[in-house]
């Protein structure tokens, strides 16, 4: 785990070095001084209001037990099998069905499925979704990602304003302190690539770290497998048009929200589905050598799993969020 946490600050502070390198050529050491500042600020923001910003990015919506019985209730079981504290649990109105956990601690932890996820998934591969963000949470992978979507983020927005820079006024002279022409032209090119593969240095280490943290979790890697496999087949052909407009925070969902329509598919911030869905299956035949005990129905189905509550109507295994009808014939609890 230190080692873990040792490569992350390395790859935060490559993306930080970025970032300065665009501030310098965008105002030489004033501009150093600024980007500085501007990452400094991210940092921060990012410590104290990811959560906020990030769900405010996919206009998430919180819901509780009353508005989403179901979805609550796995989200509290799983948490108590992981030791956790109960996040709270959100909803994005999006077809393509995809999750991400975000906020700075396990104290501080905020659950987002979308509805998408809700329609596809069955009671126990969304058990696996689940607990892959849990997982997150719990290795506080969820604060270094978010900080690496804000920074990410700036890197782009800096990338352009150098574009517009060079198309309407040119490159600015060394006697500023600047790059100069050729130097901001290629910062313009390699910034925003090499901010791309430090992101996906920092999301694809972590994603198969979760992926078996998340199946012990739950108890059966193959419930992950599953939902992995549907997952990836779905975000294909459905786009989500928030997640394209902000691709500095792809890496954060549980599978690549971008659908490759653009240079973002050159740059995929998740390791291949294959491979992921191959080292849980290998997980699963350890813990069946082993005789690990798998989540149960009678575990997956407490807390409110089970049936609505009476006073709501409506089928047992119906996908309710804020009183709308989510499901989708057949039911997405099997």
């Amino acid at each position: 785990m230190p080692m873990n946490y040792a490569k992350t600050a390395l790859l935060l502070a490559v993306l930080t070095a970025i970032l300065l390198v665009l501030g310098a050529a965008v105002g030489g050491k004033a501009g150093l001084v600024v980007a500085f500042a501007v990452a400094l600020v991210m940092n921060v923001m990012s410590l104290w209001k990811s959560d906020q910003i990030v769900l405010r990015m996919f206009n998430a919506e919180e819901v509780s037990e009353a508005t989403a019985p179901e979805l609550f209730g796995l989200v509290r079981e799983l948490a108590r099998k992981a030791d956790l504290p109960m996040p709270r649990v959100y909803v994005m109105n999006n077809p393509q069905p995809n999750a991400f956990a975000t906020g700075r601690s396990p104290s501080h932890a905020a659950l987002c499925a979308s509805t998408g996820l809700l329609e596809a998934l069955n009671r126990e591969e969304l058990a696996g979704v689940l607990a892959h963000e849990l997982a997150h949470v719990k290795s506080r992978d969820t604060l270094t990602m978010a900080v690496a979507a804000t920074i990410g983020g700036a890197v782009s927005m800096f990338a352009q304003y150098l574009q517009f820079g060079m198309l309407f006024g040119g490159g600015r002279s060394d006697d500023r302190g600047g790059l100069g022409i050729f130097g901001t032209l290629a910062a313009v090119i390699l910034a925003p690539i090499a901010a791309a593969l430090v992101q996906m240095a920092i999301s694809r280490s972590r994603e198969y770290q979760a992926d078996r943290l998340g199946a012990m979790i739950c108890g059966n890697p193959l419930w992950l497998a599953s939902a992995l496999k549907k997952i990836d087949g779905l975000a294909r052909r459905i786009q989500n048009p928030e997640a394209e407009a902000i691709p500095a925070a792809a890496h954060m969902f549980i599978i690549n929200p971008l659908n490759g329509h653009g240079i973002d598919n050159l740059f995929s911030t998740h390791p291949n589905v294959e491979n992921r869905v191959a080292a849980l299956e290998a997980l699963a035949r350890e813990m069946r050598a082993s005789g690990s005990a798998s989540l149960g129905d009678e575990a997956a189905r407490s807390d409110g799993m089970s049936e609505r509550p009476a006073n709501e109507g409506g089928r047992p295994g119906e996908v309710w969020v804020g009183g709308q009808n989510y499901t989708k014939p057949p039911s997405p609890w099997g």
